[in-house]
């Protein structure tokens, strides 16, 4: 007997537009096709070995695409996008959650796309030029992928297992972003000048640029803070948030 239900789909448009992959990968359209979750994706969403291991938002963004893509091909901030989205259509626009100490509320339907300069993506190569504004050091990097991320997450958990007291996430992310030095695109090269020859400042300077021109969500929120005064946070997103009435 064929399926009778079809569960409704909505198209998500994607931060980056689509600009930096190649034409032959779906994603290069600028959109993606999601489905409305179904109890299927509550199961993953309370399936504790996915949760313990990490994997439980992926395992549910994969199962609510429906476009034929190459997961580990997408990027982080139209990851983002998604599953904002997947939210809305799961449990709609109100976000409701403690932060500081205080009950917040946020309208995800309020969440807009940073804004980018479309003429650096002209090429749809996923490659950038910058010059470390100290040492004048130029540098090319590149916006991560879901790939990437699970690469750095398996480094930064092996490096750990080494010295269960370091923190490498900032360093090890750094290595993965950065494509060449001086011209010189050798990992060994990378990662010998981000232990070495990377000054603190450069790095900064650095990641406030990737941060400023990266497609993404702008998930930042205005709340007032315990003395009063404004701040600014990023959202913070867990299994919690697309299950809110739910314990975990």
């Amino acid at each position: 007997m064929e399926n009778q239900f079809t569960l409704p789909t909505e198209t998500v448009e994607l931060p980056s537009k689509g600009l930096l992959y190649p034409e032959d990968n779906p994603l290069s359209s600028g959109n993606i096709e999601i489905k409305y979750m179904s109890a299927k994706e509550e199961d993953i969403l309370t399936n504790q070995s996915y949760i313990k291991d990490g994997t439980v938002l992926d395992k549910l963004l994969k199962s609510l695409i429906v476009t034929k893509i190459n997961y580990n091909t997408l990027l982080t901030g139209d990851k983002n996008a998604i599953m904002i989205a997947a939210r809305i259509l799961g449990y709609g626009k109100d976000y409701e959650f403690e932060y500081d100490g205080e009950s917040q509320i946020i309208d995800l339907t309020t969440l807009k796309d940073k804004e980018i300069d479309e003429d650096l993506f002209k090429t749809s190569e996923n490659n950038f030029n910058f010059t470390l504004p100290h040492s004048n050091i130029p540098i090319t990097f590149r916006f991560l992928t879901h790939g990437d991320e699970r690469k750095i997450d398996a480094e930064i958990k092996g490096l750990k297992k080494i010295n269960k007291k370091s923190s490498p996430e900032l360093s090890t992310r750094m290595k993965y972003l950065i494509t060449s030095v001086s011209g010189d695109s050798e990992p060994k090269t990378i990662r010998n000048f981000v232990d070495n020859g990377l000054l603190a400042r450069d790095a900064r300077a650095f990641r406030k640029h990737y941060g400023k021109i990266t497609p993404d969500v702008d998930l930042n929120f205005d709340f007032v803070d315990a003395e009063g005064e404004d701040r600014e946070a990023s959202l913070p997103i867990g299994v919690s948030f697309f299950w809110p009435d739910s314990d975990l």
